[in-house]
């Protein structure tokens, strides 16, 4: 079938042991809600940290304000004042009523009609970083820093005016009459729900090493093994659809084991160390393809080792997984579990949104039978695998074409 024809093809139907999402509400009622005092119990590590940083907020140690992007974006810390975490407030995001940079509201009024992007979620970015994480553990992929969904308080962070005085309120109430102020429910501003990501150190823009790796290449060992790393990132932007890629948004560490740096000369260092992380990945999981303005490129397509076909090695490492179906909607359930808790959560949009997933796989599955490269793998035609059950209650598959390409497409 030709791409841009919209029509669609009966592609799949199977019976499947596990949930199904008309099952979904059987599952709400069993499944486990959110971690309770930011607990984690299949994740007893995460949790001690994120009480590290509470602990850490209670005595003085408050978060600090990123000054880069666009939206609030805060470095936690231990009482030590050493950053282990990244926390990103929901209300705080790029397109969230109480987001502490000016950039968004002066792009929100001087150009309404490019606001936003129409295939996302308004205000799910926090849903989107865990979402990422959560992608890349069931892979196995490693690049991703943990990242789960937790609730933090802290002056620091922007409130409303009525937040803060209340907070003011129940606190002089709590001083100067005791007796009255045991009876709050909570002393001090409400906890914000947002994601919260381990912080990463010895890292730097991935711009800075590719323009150095421009200028002396890599060791063979080295850059094999780099190549990996970067087809990762692939695997897990395009089954995403991170539409917020760029090279400046995903870091490298390079480490040398032996005396010397890079300015040496690569001769003079031996087995370097290499390892990538993918970090703000709060603008994924559109419940469309883009069809309106943007393409939001995947700004790795450009890279030289873009071209290079999917190494055996990847092959090896996703095909299984992605070739099930069993593992594909048990994905899809896991994620489910994740994005329900949110106030504003549909399940219709969640459907659409996990339809554009399943076509991202689809065409992974394709790229790596064939022995394509990542950047013949962007060139193919965006599928959506839409799905329905038929009269007796077994899931149904349909495959569509996208029939509608942005304006512009190169940004």
């Amino acid at each position: 079938m030709a791409a841009g024809s919209g029509d669609k093809t009966k592609i799949l139907s199977e019976k499947h042991n596990g949930n199904s999402m008309e099952d979904y509400e059987t599952i709400e009622g069993h499944a486990e809600g959110p971690p309770t005092n930011n607990v984690f119990k299949d994740d007893v590590e995460f949790s001690h940290l994120v009480r590290e940083s509470e602990t850490a907020i209670e005595c003085g140690v408050h978060p600090e304000l990123s000054s880069k992007g666009s939206s609030g974006c805060y470095f936690i810390r231990n009482v030590e004042g050493k950053i282990i975490g990244v926390f990103k407030p929901k209300d705080e995001e790029p397109y969230g009523h109480l987001n502490p940079k000016w950039t968004k509201w002066m792009h929100k009024l001087c150009c309404p009609c490019c606001f936003g992007r129409s295939c996302l979620v308004p205000n799910q970015g926090y849903l989107s970083e865990a979402g990422a994480s959560l992608v890349d553990q069931k892979l196995n992929l490693n690049i991703v820093p943990k990242t789960k969904v937790v609730k933090l308080a802290s002056e620091t962070f922007n409130y409303t005016a009525i937040d803060k005085m209340k907070a003011r309120t129940k606190k002089n109430i709590m001083n100067r009459v005791p007796a009255v102020g045991r009876h709050f429910h909570r002393i001090g501003l409400p906890p914000k729900v947002g994601s919260f990501q381990l912080f990463v150190t010895g890292y730097k823009d991935a711009d800075y090493w590719l323009r150095k790796f421009d200028n002396e290449a890599l060791p063979e060992s080295t850059s094999v093994h780099f190549q990996n790393l970067f087809e990762r990132l692939v695997i897990l932007d395009y089954i995403i659809r991170n539409t917020d890629r760029g090279n400046d948004n995903w870091l490298i560490k390079y480490e040398t084991a032996a005396a010397g740096t890079p300015d040496e000369g690569w001769d003079m260092i031996e087995n370097p160390r290499i390892s990538i992380a993918a970090i703000d990945n709060g603008l994924a999981f559109p419940f469309k393809h883009p069809d309106e303005w943007r393409t939001y490129p995947y700004h790795w397509a450009w890279l030289s080792q873009a071209k290079k076909p999917f190494s055996q090695e990847i092959k090896d490492l996703v095909y299984p997984k992605l070739d099930s179906a069993e593992f594909v909607q048990g994905l899809c359930e896991d994620l489910y579990e994740l994005f329900r808790h949110d106030k504003g959560f549909d399940k219709a949009t969640f459907e659409k949104q996990m339809s554009v997933m399943r076509g991202q796989i689809i065409n992974i599955q394709r790229a790596l039978q064939n022995g394509k490269s990542p950047v013949e793998l962007v060139q193919m035609p965006v599928v959506t695998v839409e799905r329905t059950s038929n009269l007796v209650g077994y899931p149904r598959f349909t495959q569509s074409f996208a029939h509608r390409a942005p304006f512009f497409s190169w940004c």
